[in-house]
């Protein structure tokens, strides 16, 4: 199985300027997006959560993993949170407060390294500056409120991750709306980020692509055409491509590869 490295885009790049405006404005932010076109991996590379969640999930001193996780903490202050499915309000509340305990606890560690604070453990949750909400949308009514009095309280900054509408569900929430500094859109990828991506994709089957090649561009124009941008279908269908190729013993990516590899994937429409 290829390795899902993450790729940098232009999308990517947007919502991390989104990300630090909210931060730094302490306010509350909105970012809404079609499913798939990469919203939730931007929050959690912006968090640095693919290290921090399970280095804090198993909680205790790990020698020389410390320092490093501690600078991740301190770089991003930030806790990326999926709620469950009708979550209980007091659980809910609950979970972030010990999220946000535990990231500002390796905020103050790393700056009780570098000597510039004392740690104070009690102070600890109040060095997080940023609290991402994926899944907006299974958020009740009543949590909602608790989070609108918890930034009240503690001027922490939130945004909330959704599919296209949530914008407007919240209009319904008028203490919150208000409250609302900035909404991002996150777009699929456009051409040239597509050809970014997947000439990534080509280097991870250990192949070449050149645009320029009427096999090659065959193949990106079938590709462009059954996921329309969507990164997480991107991923879905490089796999089945690597897997037709490997059955196939084939070396060149056609779109013939490619077709075959969509007919496999339940695609959306």
């Amino acid at each position: 199985m290829m390795s899902a490295a993450f790729i940098v885009t232009k999308e990517h790049r947007r919502f991390t300027e989104f990300a630090n405006a909210v931060r730094k404005e302490r306010t509350l932010g909105i970012c809404h997006g079609d499913a798939g076109v990469g919203k939730t991996n931007s929050a959690r590379r912006y968090a640095n959560w693919d290290a921090l969640e399970p280095y804090i999930t198993e909680w205790g001193p790990r020698g020389d993993q410390d320092a490093k996780h501690f600078a991740l903490a301190n770089r991003s202050r930030t806790v990326f949170y999926t709620p469950e499915v009708l979550p209980r309000p007091k659980d809910l509340m609950r979970d972030i407060d010990r999220w946000q305990l535990k990231v500002g606890i390796c905020v103050g560690e790393h700056q009780g390294c570098l000597g510039t604070v004392p740690h104070k453990t009690s102070h600890a949750a109040y060095l997080v500056e940023l609290l991402i909400i994926d899944e907006a949308e299974r958020l009740t009514p009543t949590v909602l409120e608790l989070l609108r009095d918890h930034h009240d309280r503690t001027h922490l900054a939130m945004i909330f991750i959704g599919m296209p509408g949530i914008d407007q569900r919240f209009r319904h929430y008028p203490q919150l709306y208000s409250r609302l500094g900035f909404s991002h859109r996150y777009r699929a990828l456009g051409h040239d980020e597509l050809l970014f991506a997947l000439d990534r994709h080509w280097k991870r089957l250990h192949r070449t692509l050149d645009p320029d090649d009427f096999t090659d561009a065959q193949a990106i124009a079938a590709i462009e055409r059954i996921t329309r941008g969507n990164f997480r279908l991107l991923e879905r269908l490089f796999l089945q491509i690597a897997r037709v190729l490997q059955i196939n013993q084939l070396e060149v990516i056609t779109d013939d590869v490619v077709e075959a590899a969509a007919s496999i994937l339940v695609i959306g429409t």
